[in-house]
């Protein structure tokens, strides 16, 4: 086969079939294809689409270009989720000890921020000496005796979707569903799962900015991921604010570990955590429905066995044994701490969710370029949700920052983020919107 007639073939509307797919993803991971070939097709993909069987070839391909992980001897459910990104997204920190509890195991293999959102393992690289890139060993040992682990990719996962992606982000073809989907799946296909839920968002703080585009990844994902072998459904969630009143690494880890030890739970992060955890509890036979897994999940977070597998997890990993009962000394503090008001007292009617994401990566807590190291201590806690009334004595937030300078900036751009008015201009929207299954 000749990598030019496969792009000729997909320029022109053609269907390819899945050799013509494992041949090119094959020239992918061992470099045989080139970088102006791989645009090509990107291209021609973002153009004329993919079918579905195309999709699930793609998909398949890329996962079988590198390891394919391993978890037989394990007897429970291999389960895990995906999340399309947000601000305030602290939903794996919970989810994972929870469903631990509830007897999966959940080999979590998470990523870092990108862009304005925030990454799960920033947050746990501000708990001191927790591994968030182990080696396989460990990681098996800590899912098999645990049964949860939330790391970094480890190995050699889907190395021909790590190439493919760093092209497609310099040539303008990121944005394509079928791309987007194969890329995704084929790393969770890798993990060796047997169940998954995808949590995907939309409004101010998503990649998805409509319900119509999120809908639209989300049935591709939920098509491919199942055609694909691997039991997947998918929770449309609203991110037009933040989802947890903190927004930051070492801020976001105190209040989940907040929410564990149920001192203080914010609403809609219980209700989107615990949806997701219905799901894949379902998913993996351990609940007979979606429904009785939520059922499951509040009673794993309200007797506290949720939050011992948590502690149980961060110790395995290198972190401190008494992280749980100490975590406040453990993780870093900015320097200056300031309440950010509002300019005029009222209720809060919406929020720029994207906004306060930027305003976090500008105080240090994301990067501006792949080099930049992350401050973990800065970010905002106390966030005011969309229906809270603010004034003199209810702040829109509370700014942890280094300088004064950097305080007084955050705050700024707080103020902007926020739109406050009457109680009755107020839009009630459900944080979780749809459900799309198979």
């Amino acid at each position: 086969m000749l990598p030019q007639e496969i792009i000729r073939k997909k320029r022109d509307g053609g269907i390819l079939d899945a050799e013509e797919i494992a041949f090119f993803v094959k020239g992918l991971a061992d470099g045989s294809v080139t970088e102006g070939q791989v645009a090509a097709l990107a291209m021609a993909v973002f153009f004329k689409g993919l079918t579905v069987n195309e999709r699930v070839a793609l998909t398949l391909a890329m996962r079988d270009s590198g390891d394919v992980l391993d978890w037989s001897g394990i007897d429970a459910p291999i389960l895990d989720k995906h999340s399309t990104g947000g601000v305030g997204d602290n939903v794996s920190l919970m989810l994972a000890p929870a469903l631990a509890a509830c007897g999966a195991a959940v080999p979590m293999i998470s990523g870092r921020g990108l862009g304005h959102t925030g990454g799960t393992l920033d947050k746990f690289d501000s708990i001191p000496g927790y591994q968030t890139q182990p080696d396989n060993i460990l990681f098996k040992k800590v899912v098999r005796e645990i049964g949860c682990a939330v790391i970094g990719q480890t190995g050699n996962l889907a190395p021909a979707d790590k190439r493919f992606y760093a092209i497609r982000d310099v040539t303008g073809t990121v944005e394509s569903i079928d791309l987007i989907t194969a890329s995704i799946l084929s790393k969770k296909l890798a993990a060796g799962l047997q169940g998954l839920v995808l949590d995907v968002k939309w409004g101010t703080g998503a990649f998805m900015g409509t319900l119509d585009d999120a809908r639209a990844l989300a049935e591709s994902l939920v098509l491919v991921a199942n055609g694909a072998g691997l039991k997947t459904t998918a929770l449309l969630t609203d991110m037009n604010e933040p989802l947890a009143s903190a927004a930051g690494n070492a801020v976001e880890m105190q209040n989940a570990v907040d929410f564990l030890k149920g001192t203080a739970i914010d609403n809609r992060l219980w209700d989107v955590t615990v949806a997701q955890g219905g799901e894949l509890l379902a998913s993996g036979g351990l609940a007979p429905t979606a429904d009785a897994g939520m059922d499951m999940m509040r009673e794993a977070f309200q007797s506290g066995k949720a939050a011992e597998k948590f502690a149980q997890m961060v110790h395995a990993l290198g972190g401190p044994a008494d992280f749980m009962d100490k975590s406040e000394l453990y993780l870093s503090k900015a320097p200056v701490e300031a309440p950010v008001y509002a300019e005029q007292d009222g209720v809060v009617t919406g929020i720029d969710a994207r906004a306060v994401g930027v305003a976090v990566v500008a105080l240090g807590g994301g990067r501006r370029t792949a080099a930049d190291v992350i401050d973990p201590s800065v970010g905002f806690t106390d966030l005011a949700g969309v229906g809270n009334s603010v004034d003199a004595d209810a702040p829109l937030a509370i700014v942890h920052a280094r300088t004064e300078a950097d305080a007084e900036d955050a705050a700024i751009a707080v103020r902007k983020a926020y739109t406050v008015g009457a109680a009755a201009d107020v839009q009630d929207r459900p944080s979780v919107v749809d459900r799309i299954a198979p």
